[in-house]
């Protein structure tokens, strides 16, 4: 049996303004030719199919017609769980729908638990792998707020209803396996889940958000139950393990979601079980479009977009201008160099004109330089709020901005 491990779609994301279908549409269309090659019988894609909670048309086009697709293919099943830019009831309108297709939907907890659990059969009709599909969590759902918590209660009572969640799933997964002993197989338990984990890795400007306030430090892989063989987890948009572990792991997001990713090679995992033996292996995805962040003084700037323009390279561009002196005209000089190149710059940081109002909001900046923690720091900054009050406020502003993100607006 092998399963196919990705996340982190995120369908309908833009780059600075700049539509990306044709990457979408091209790494679908390599995932079903890496489904039939590699003889695929499990896809998993542990959360963030979209990119909004309200995706685009041309988005769900995406969507529909890969499924569409992927049942013609030697895939048997497809489990498909939330993540926290996905909108539950969204996904979960034509549920019913592509159960009939062996499409599975889990877009959110509820107190039926065994609606997370999905038993998965081969051709013969036997199970072959139990699933522990687990959505994205949100706060409401795995703690209860009282008057008067501490920073502290809060994050201990966060991490307990991840434990306590991924346990109860797990333990009913469990019982159905001994179920199955008595019957003579034992299949995998293969969990998902959409997170951020300790210690993980992340990259500026990839989109991530923190997904539980003042915890990350403190959901490590030991809160996952120990009869997990294989746990396929999204949110984080590289490629990594789990602390010490070699079964827990993000696949990653399949393109670079920025500039910051740009370098970063792409991957799917694959994992195999026979005979009672788990293979892993990461498969690199291709790069669709290339993207090309470079900085400097306006020497090393001209240079490089000069080295670029003559190899006839085909890429978007971030460029950051890091020297000392005041350039007005920086855009016009960046775009006259690669005028007749297959180079377009989506994107010119200029320093300089941003340090005389670094502390301050003018008509100069630049919104995309900023976010609503920023923002906030700056609230903090005007009202002189003195150093010691900071840390409870901004983790109040984080619950609050959190709880925006949570309202899924199809409801």
């Amino acid at each position: 049996m092998k399963i196919l491990h990705t996340s982190d779609w995120h369908l309908g994301r833009s780059l600075y303004g700049k539509k990306r279908y044709d990457e979408f549409t091209a790494f679908l269309d390599w995932l079903l030719d890496t489904i039939s090659t590699q003889h695929i019988d499990i896809l998993l894609v542990a959360g963030d199919i979209f990119d909004t909670t309200t995706p685009s048309n041309k988005a769900q086009t995406l969507y529909y017609q890969f499924l569409y697709h992927i049942s013609n293919t030697c895939c048997r099943h497809v489990v498909i769980i939330a993540g926290n830019h996905d909108s539950p009831s969204f996904l979960d309108a034509p549920k019913q729908l592509l159960c009939a297709l062996d499409i599975h939907i889990v877009s959110a907890i509820n107190t039926i638990l065994d609606n997370e659990v999905i038993v998965l059969k081969n051709t013969q009709q036997q199970a072959e792998a139990i699933i522990c599909a687990i959505p994205y969590l949100r706060d409401k759902d795995i703690r209860t707020v009282e008057a008067g918590e501490t920073i502290e209660e809060k994050n201990s009572k966060l991490v307990a209803g991840v434990k306590a969640h991924y346990s109860a799933i797990c333990n009913i997964a469990e019982q159905k396996r001994k179920q199955f002993k008595q019957a003579g197989y034992a299949p995998p338990i293969i969990a998902m889940g959409h997170l951020f984990t300790s210690g993980g890795k992340t990259i500026d400007g990839d989109g991530v958000r923190e997904l539980y306030v003042g915890t990350l430090a403190y959901i490590d892989e030991n809160i996952f139950p120990d009869n997990i063989d294989y746990l396929a987890l999204g949110h984080l948009h590289i490629p990594q393990r789990v602390g010490h572990t070699h079964h827990i792991r993000y696949s990653g997001s399949p393109i670079p979601m920025g500039f910051g990713e740009a370098k970063q090679e792409k991957k799917v995992v694959m994992v195999e079980f026979a005979q009672g033996i788990i293979d892993i292996r990461e498969l690199p995805v291709p790069s669709f479009q290339r993207l090309i962040a470079i900085s400097g003084n306006l020497d090393a700037i001209k240079a490089q977009l000069e080295q670029l323009s003559h190899t006839q390279t085909q890429a978007w561009l971030e460029i950051e201008y890091t020297g000392k002196k005041y350039l007005s005209n920086l855009t016009a000089i960046c775009n006259d160099i690669v005028v007749n190149s297959n180079i377009e710059i989506l994107r010119i940081k200029n320093k300089q004109m941003l340090h005389p109002v670094i502390n301050t909001l003018t008509s100069n900046e630049n919104l995309d330089d900023l976010d609503e923690y920023d923002m906030f720091q700056r609230c903090l900054d005007a009202f002189h709020i003195p150093n010691e009050e900071r840390t409870d406020l901004m983790h109040a502003y984080q619950e609050i901005v959190q709880s925006v993100y949570e309202v899924d607006h199809n409801i």
